[in-house]
């Protein structure tokens, strides 16, 4: 086969693909690693999204492999020296998801300050509990932002309208930036962001910085009874370190829309009322993955017929 889609990832582009190439199409094949690299073997292209673990021990046998594409902003999943190593493109979409997860972290924020899915849970159950669910409201809040790159942004601008304060940690963003200045955001330090915050919302990339940045210490310097957000990496938070905040009741509530492994082993985590987990859905709607899918099915297509990927990870033309 010329191209592998080794999870599910669907869409009219992935149709014309189809009519082109010779495509595999096993939406569960990242489960099992040995299928995976036998069939990678001999393939031109492989497209992945964020299950599929794209390692050395995946690529050494990849002998025809030109370009990976990952179906997403974040490519965590891809080693991307050993791709280097082997002359092999990895593409991904930097852009096309960022709507939709800044909605998502919007989303989850207010559903912990109103407490929405426990009420709508109460409700079905038959209850009438109108003062259990006695919530809290987003304005003149203060909202740290841990990441103020395109999603950190866009959640800023949006985050405009319910009248907050904004305050962000980015090593890679200047205090003067003028996006911030017109956003109206603080750019501080990550301790002066997790103290000041009465609500958390992380947005960095998963590298060996950020891995477990928000640990036990860090995790400690937030206000008693603030908010914290995950829709970025499961790892960069210490899910131990939170399970020991959370059962010594210094947090209010806690949105994780992504876990440190998944899909994720049941643990403690599951049991807190005040704990909102979803199953990392914030690039996940119609929208988004019809343009993600479009881009990155573009540039296999380009680099397949010796044309330059334009969203490239490494470099743009295969280099063995």
């Amino acid at each position: 086969m010329d191209i592998i889609i080794s999870e599910n990832i669907r869409g009219k582009s992935i149709d014309a693909l189809q009519e082109k190439y010779e495509v595999g199409f096993f939406q569960d094949l990242w489960k099992i690693p040995n299928e995976l690299s036998r069939l990678v073997c001999d393939a031109k292209a492989l497209i992945v999204r964020n299950q599929t673990k794209v390692d050395s021990n995946l690529l050494v046998n990849a002998r025809s492999l030109r370009v990976i594409g990952r179906a997403g902003a974040g490519y965590d999943n891809i080693d991307i020296e050993a791709a280097n190593e082997k002359g092999i493109v990895v593409c991904y979409a930097p852009n096309d998801n960022t709507i939709s997860t800044a909605e998502l972290s919007i989303s989850l924020i207010l559903s912990l300050l109103r407490k929405i899915p426990q009420a709508d849970n109460s409700t079905k159950s038959g209850k009438w509990e109108r003062s259990k669910f006695m919530g809290n409201e987003l304005y003149s809040k203060t909202v740290g932002l841990l990441g103020f790159g395109k999603i950190g942004r866009a959640v800023a601008f949006r985050l405009r309208s319910f009248g907050v304060n904004l305050f962000a940690y980015d090593k890679f963003v200047q205090a003067d930036d003028k996006l911030a200045k017109e956003l109206g955001v603080n750019i501080t330090t990550l301790e002066d962001t997790l103290s000041n915050s009465d609500i958390i919302s992380i947005h960095l990339p998963l590298n060996k910085e950020t891995y477990r940045m928000i640990n036990y210490e860090k995790l400690m310097l937030m206000k008693k009874g603030a908010y914290l957000v995950n829709a970025a990496r499961g790892e960069i938070i210490d899910e131990q370190d939170l399970i020991r905040v959370l059962k010594a009741n210094i947090l209010k509530g806690v949105a994780l829309d992504v876990r440190g492994k998944e899909p994720p082993v049941i643990s403690e985590i599951e049991k807190f009322e005040n704990v909102i987990l979803t199953p990392h859905i914030g690039a996940l709607t119609e929208e988004a993955q019809e343009k993600v899918v479009s881009t990155v099915v573009k540039d296999v297509d380009l680099v397949l017929n010796n044309k330059p990927a334009l969203n490239y990870v490494n470099f743009p033309f295969p280099q063995h």
